[in-house]
C-alpha cells in the first residue's frame, strides 16, 4: 500500500506552492476572466438572434461587435496572464524539487546509493519532477479554469431553461464514473511505467561509462538486447495507457452527444409552447457545445493525474530517504591524529554475518598503519568507519579520545584526505580537482601539492596548463595521471588523517616509485591508514594489521610478521611466489 494518499501530496506540493500566492492570485484572476467570457458569448447570440432579425429590436445592436471584439480581447489578456504566472510559479517549483532532492542525495548515507541504481536517481531528479510540474500545470490551468468555465456556463444554462440543464446535467455522474474507472489503472500504470523508465536510464548510464569493457569483450550484441528490451517495455506500458486514457475521451463524447440530443428534442418542445425564444434556444446550444471543451479537457486530464501522483511519491520518498546524523562537537583545531578501535563491530543492514568484530586497535598520531588480509576480509569496511561513512553497530571509535559519533560529520571529515583504488575526478580544471572542496582556492598550495604528486611538469606541458578540463571522471588523463591527480588532491587537503585504499594500484613501478616518494613525506606526521594488495607497498609501515573474516589475526612490524610465520607471512610467500598467479590480497 502507498505511503503517500493523494491528500498527503496535494498538501505537500501545496507548500511548495505558497510562497507564490501573488503570483497564483494573479492567475486565478486571469481564468475568473476566461471562464466569464464563456457565457458571455453564448449571451450575445441570444442578443443577436432575439433582436437582430426582427424590426423594432429592443437592444442597440452596434454593441454587439464591440462586446465580442471586447470579449476576445478580455479572453486573450486574462489567457496570457494565466499561462505567463502559472508557468513561472512551477519553473520555480521545478527548481525548488530539484534542489531538494540534490541535497538530499548529498546528505543522505552510503546505504542509499547500495540500494538506488544511478539511473534510477538521475530518472527521479531529471524526468520524474518534470511529470509533476506538468501535472500541476494541467491541475491549476485545466482544472480550475475548466471547473469555473463549466460553473459559469451552467449558471447560464440554467437562466436559459433549468429543465434543459436537467437533462444535460443526467449523464454527469456516469461521466464521472468513467473518470474515476480508469484512474485506478492509469495510476498503475504510471508507476510501472516509471520504473522501466528508470531501467533504460540506467542501461544508457552503463553504455556510456562502460565503453572500453563493452568493446574490448564484445559486448555490444548484449547491450543492444538490453536496450531493445527496456525500450520495448517503455512502448509496451505507452501503448497500453493510451488505450485506456483514448478509450474515456470517445465514451465521454458519445455521452455529450445524447445528452445534447435530448436537449434538442426538449428545446423544440418548449418552442412550440412558447416557453424558448430562438435566441434562447440557440444560445444554450450555444453553451452547450462550449461546454462540451472544459468537460473534455477535464477528461483528459485523469492521465497527467495519474502520472503525476505516481512521480511525486516518487520524488517525495527519495526527499524523505534518512539521512547522515547531524549535530555534534565542532571541533575547533587540528586533530593529533590518535585513533582507537574500541571493540568494534559491524554489521551490513540485512545481513546475519557480522562484517567486522571484536576489532581492538590503538593507533599513535603519526603512526602508519597497513591492513592487509584476503579480499571480504574487512579491510575496506574498517577504514570507511573512520570518516563516518557506517556506524559502528558495536563498541566504538575515537579520535583524540573523543567517540567520533560525538562529533559532528563535517568536523570529523575536514581532519580526514583519502584515496582510493576507484579514482574520482569531476569535470572540471586540474586545479579545481585538486582544490576540491576548498571555497578559496591558494594558486601556490595546488601547484606545490602537484609538484609533490609528479604532476608539474605534464601540467606544464599541456597548452591550458592548470586551467585544463580533464573530462568525465579524467578521461582525458592516462590512469596513473588519474590517480596522481587524486594523490594531489590528498596533499592540498593537508588532513591530520589520511587513508590510503589501494593508491598506487594504477600506476606502472616507476610511477609508483615517484609518487611514493610523495607519499612518504605526505605521510611524515600523519596518521595514515592503507589498504595495499601489494606487500611491497606497506613493508615500511609502523605496524601491519592482518585480518580475517572480519578479525585482526596478527599485527606487527613487516619483520616481526614474518619471523612469525604465521598469515601474513604466508600471504607474502604466496605473493612472491613465482608459481603465485592473480591472487588478491
Amino acid at each position: 500500500m502507498s505511503a503517500f494518499s493523494y491528500t498527503t501530496i496535494f498538501k505537500r506540493l501545496a507548500l511548495l506552492h505558497r510562497p507564490y500566492k501573488k503570483r497564483l492570485t494573479l492567475g486565478l484572476l486571469g481564468m475568473v476572466v476566461t471562464a466569464a467570457t464563456e457565457p458571455l458569448v453564448a449571451y450575445i447570440f441570444k442578443i443577436l438572434l432575439d433582436n437582430g432579425f426582427v424590426q423594432k429590436p429592443t437592444f442597440p445592436l452596434w454593441l454587439v461587435p464591440i462586446a465580442v471584439i471586447g470579449a476576445f480581447v478580455a479572453r486573450g489578456a486574462s489567457t496570457f496572464l494565466t499561462t505567463y504566472m502559472t508557468n513561472w510559479v512551477s519553473t520555480r517549483v521545478l527548481t525548488t524539487l530539484r534542489q531538494q532532492m540534490f541535497n538530499r542525495i548529498l546528505n543522505v548515507s552510503i546505504d542509499f546509493h547500495a540500494t538506488h541504481t544511478v539511473g534510477r536517481v538521475i530518472n527521479s531528479i531529471m524526468f520524474e519532477v518534470q511529470q509533476i510540474i506538468e501535472m500541476i500545470s494541467k491541475l491549476f490551468t485545466s482544472i480550475v479554469r475548466c471547473v469555473l468555465t463549466v460553473a459559469g456556463l451552467l449558471g447560464y444554462m440554467l437562466f436559459i431553461s433549468w429543465k434543459l440543464t436537467i437533462v444535460a446535467l443526467v449523464l454527469m455522474p456516469l461521466m464521472m464514473l468513467v473518470v474515476r474507472t480508469t484512474a485506478k489503472r492509469l495510476k498503475k500504470l504510471n508507476k510501472d511505467s516509471l520504473d522501466v523508465n528508470a531501467q533504460l536510464t540506467q542501461v544508457i548510464e552503463e553504455t556510456a561509462r562502460a565503453q572500453q569493457v563493452i568493446k574490448v569483450f564484445g559486448g555490444e550484441t548484449y547491450e543492444r538486447q538490453r536496450f531493445a528490451e527496456s525500450a520495448e517495455h517503455i512502448r509496451h506500458y505507452s501503448m497500453r495507457m493510451t488505450s485506456t486514457f483514448a478509450a474515456t475521451v470517445p465514451v465521454t463524447q458519445i455521452m455529450m452527444a445524447c445528452a445534447m440530443s435530448a436537449m434538442i428534442t426538449m428545446g423544440l418542445v418548449q418552442a412550440s409552447h412558447g416557453q424558448l425564444t430562438a435566441g434562447d434556444f440557440v444560445s444554450f446550444l450555444a453553451a452547450m457545445i462550449a461546454l462540451q471543451v472544459p468537460l473534455k479537457q477535464l477528461a483528459e486530464v485523469n492521465g497527467p493525474l495519474q502520472r503525476g501522483m505516481a512521480a511525486a511519491e516518487a520524488v517525495f520518498k527519495l526527499i524523505d530517504s534518512p539521512i547522515e546524523r547531524t549535530g555534534g562537537i565542532q571541533l575547533d583545531k587540528r586533530a593529533n591524529g590518535k585513533i582507537e578501535f574500541s571493540n568494534v563491530g559491524f554489521s551490513y543492514p540485512g545481513q546475519e554475518k557480522p562484517a567486522l568484530k571484536g576489532i581492538n586497535l590503538s593507533v599513535k598520531p603519526g603512526e602508519t598503519i597497513a591492513f592487509v588480509g584476503m579480499s571480504g576480509g574487512g579491510k575496506s569496511t574498517l577504514v570507511n568507519l573512520i570518516p563516518g561513512f557506517y556506524s559502528t553497530t558495536e563498541g566504538r571509535i575515537l579520535l583524540d579520545d573523543l567517540p567520533i559519533e560525538d562529533i559532528s560529520l563535517n568536523s570529523l571529515r575536514a581532519q580526514i584526505a583519502m584515496v582510493s583504488q576507484n579514482v574520482v575526478l569531476f569535470n572540471d580544471t586540474i586545479a579545481a580537482n585538486i582544490a576540491y572542496g576548498d571555497s578559496a582556492p591558494d594558486r601556490v598550495r595546488i601547484e606545490a601539492a602537484a609538484k609533490a604528486a609528479y604532476l608539474a611538469e605534464m601540467i606544464a606541458a599541456l597548452p591550458d596548463g592548470y586551467e585544463t578540463q580533464i573530462g568525465d571522471n579524467g578521461s582525458r588523463l592516462s590512469g596513473g595521471q588519474r590517480q596522481r591527480l587524486a594523490m594531489a588532491r590528498a596533499i592540498y587537503k593537508d588532513a591530520p588523517i589520511l587513508i590510503l585504499d589501494e593508491a598506487t594500484s594504477a600506476l606502472d613501478t616507476e610511477s609508483e616509485r615517484a609518487v611514493q616518494a610523495a607519499l612518504d613525506q605526505l605521510m611524515q606526521g600523519r596518521t595514515t591508514f592503507v589498504i595495499a594488495h601489494r606487500l611491497s607497498t606497506i613493508e615500511r609501515a609502523s605496524r601491519i594489521v592482518v585480518l580475517s573474516n572480519g578479525s585482526i589475526v596478527e599485527i606487527g612490524s613487516h619483520d616481526e610478521l614474518l619471523s612469525k610465520r604465521g598469515a601474513y607471512a604466508n600471504l607474502y610467500h604466496l605473493q612472491f611466489s613465482k608459481d603465485a598467479v592473480n591472487v588478491e590480497m
